[in-house]
């Protein structure tokens, strides 16, 4: 029991900003995280569907409560993911050869590409949350994007278990090295099955609709890591949770609206 808190605790340090008791990142204390992963999207899915239930029930202008909305993954992580989005379009829009975006990737400065990118990013959740928080009923909605969070986290880690590493050295090829691979990625598709049933189970159309286009980024985001990198990376990683979750969003954004 010692080593599975252990784990929880180092996979809340590295992948959030919550508050947790120091843990030392040894190889057993690092063997599961992946499987409390997801545990971080249920942290800000919780706090999703507070803000939406708080917003209507004390009548707070739809604007405010969207813009809160918007930012409560960026405060439960500090944007780290957000990070490997902006990281990873800067390198997809060099167009230059492999190696050279790799390098990219680990530049800490931020390009024109990274910038749009960052506008277009929070804009589309903004558009997005903005449709979805317009009436009670769509609380379904925001309540299974709630259960997105979760379901993106799931493939992001599936993908770092299981896809090549394009850098041996990098911190997805560590986390790689030092978790139980097939337990961990059995663990989190049995949590991709029950979050699918309980999407399913909230709204049969929209969690079937939101749960297919999930799995049909988690195949693009396969295709690009492949493609023009060679592997998967953390920022990689990064990118594909980010457009997972906000193209769930906007999958809900449109079919709610029948």
């Amino acid at each position: 029991m010692k080593s599975l808190w252990n784990n929880f605790k180092v996979a809340f340090a590295m992948f959030s900003k919550i508050p947790m008791p120091r843990a030392d990142w040894t190889r057993e204390n690092m063997k599961y995280m992946f499987c409390f992963f997801p545990f971080i999207g249920t942290v800000i899915g919780g706090l999703t569907m507070l803000v939406a239930y708080l917003g209507l029930r004390f009548g707070y202008q739809p604007g405010f409560v969207t813009a809160v909305l918007v930012l409560v993954p960026v405060f439960v992580t500090g944007g780290i993911h957000v990070d490997g989005l902006l990281d990873t379009s800067d390198a997809l829009s060099s167009w230059q050869e492999r190696s050279r975006r790799l390098e990219i990737l680990k530049d800490s400065h931020a390009g024109a590409f990274a910038v749009i990118t960052a506008a277009v990013y929070f804009i589309a959740w903004y558009g997005a949350y903005s449709q979805l928080f317009n009436s009670a009923e769509n609380m379904r909605a925001i309540g299974i994007l709630s259960l997105g969070f979760m379901v993106s986290r799931c493939l992001s880690g599936i993908g770092v278990i299981t896809f090549p590493k394009a850098k041996a050295d990098g911190t997805v090829a560590e986390f790689s090295r030092n978790s139980s691979d097939v337990l961990s990625r059995n663990v989190l598709i049995v949590y991709l099955v029950l979050l699918a049933a309980g999407m399913i189970l909230i709204r049969p159309v929209w969690g079937s609709l939101a749960f297919v286009g999930a799995l049909l980024i988690f195949w693009y985001y396969h295709h690009i890591a492949m493609k023009y990198f060679g592997g998967t990376t953390g920022d990689i990683s990064g990118f594909f949770l980010c457009i997972c979750e906000v193209g769930m969003a906007l999958i809900l954004a449109v079919v709610s609206n029948f």
